[in-house]
């Protein structure tokens, strides 16, 4: 069987190609009848429509070329087409966690290589990019059911952390209340001023807010003002020293200014500082048995 060599569209000489390859391309329409040819060991160039063995391969009215631009070559699978199967594919798998980006991208990408592979003779991957196309849609179907599963976890989180960083700032408060202690012949500060008076001790006002509060004053905890001025080797450790209060700045009292209702846990946790400087997580149930006297 005879070998050619082809000029293609793009007027790029290709060779050897079969004769067998060239009638698979005319039944493809990658070459048209008036695709120049030279045959094995000829010296001219002519068009397929001339070579007597693909004389009556062509219609009275010839197909119209391949777009400008499109070389006559293997066929090839889409890339885009690929890209969207993967990017559907990712935003289900993922649980929707790359949805913002994988969905819209591979739905885009797989409108486009339809459209393209339509207009190609060249390009493959119809069906790759149909699946694309659809597995981003069904992800972009399931936003409700992911946000609906992730939602409530960010918020128990978010709600975690707010106790974690109140737990904190009781614990910088008791310590620098001990400090002010230490400084003063183990005497705690003043009750009405107890704000003012560790101000200095403690790196930054935010320490004075829950980040779990909605307050706008400059303190969301009080001090319990039975410890005014005490010495703190003569009090019972477990004693309430410094509780979660929307009394505000240097706010001083007992368990009337303890908030109604908890900011932790659901509204179940109270955070409070005792004597000796330790800070617990105390149950909504067990307010009661708070010690206040020292």
């Amino acid at each position: 069987m005879a070998n050619y060599k082809v000029i293609g569209v793009d007027q790029k000489e290709y060779s050897p190609v079969s004769e067998g390859q060239l009638r698979q391309w005319i039944g493809e329409r990658r070459v048209n009848a008036q695709t120049r040819v030279q045959a094995e060991g000829a010296t001219g160039w002519k068009t397929l429509s001339e070579l007597p063995e693909f004389a009556g391969t062509f219609p009275a009215s010839p197909p119209p070329p391949l777009p400008a631009g499109e070389a006559a070559g293997p066929a090839r699978t889409s890339g885009m087409a690929i890209a969207s199967l993967v990017l559907g594919i990712l935003g289900i798998v993922t649980c929707g966690l790359t949805v913002l980006l994988s969905a819209p991208v591979g739905l885009i990408l797989g409108i486009v290589a339809m459209n393209r592979i339509g207009k190609s003779a060249q390009l493959r991957g119809k069906g790759l990019a149909l699946a694309g196309i659809i597995m981003s849609s069904v992800t972009f179907l399931l936003i409700p059911i992911f946000a609906a599963m992730l939602l409530p976890a960010l918020a128990a989180a978010k709600q975690k952390a707010q106790e974690i960083t109140c737990i904190s700032n009781e614990k910088q408060l008791a310590l620098a209340v001990r400090i002010y202690s230490n400084d003063n012949t183990n005497h705690f500060p003043p009750a009405a001023m107890w704000c003012d008076a560790i101000k200095t001790n403690v790196g930054s006002e935010t320490v004075f807010k829950c980040p779990a509060a909605h307050s706008l004053s400059r303190c969301d905890y009080a001090f319990n003002a039975k410890l005014d001025g005490l010495d703190e080797n003569k009090m019972d450790p477990q004693t309430v020293m410094i509780f979660e209060s929307d009394a505000g700045w240097n706010a001083s009292g007992g368990r009337e200014l303890m908030i109604s209702r908890a900011r932790h846990e659901r509204g179940r946790i109270f955070i409070v500082a005792f004597a000796d400087g330790s800070v617990r997580e105390v149950p909504e149930s067990q307010i009661g048995t708070l010690r206040w006297d020292p």
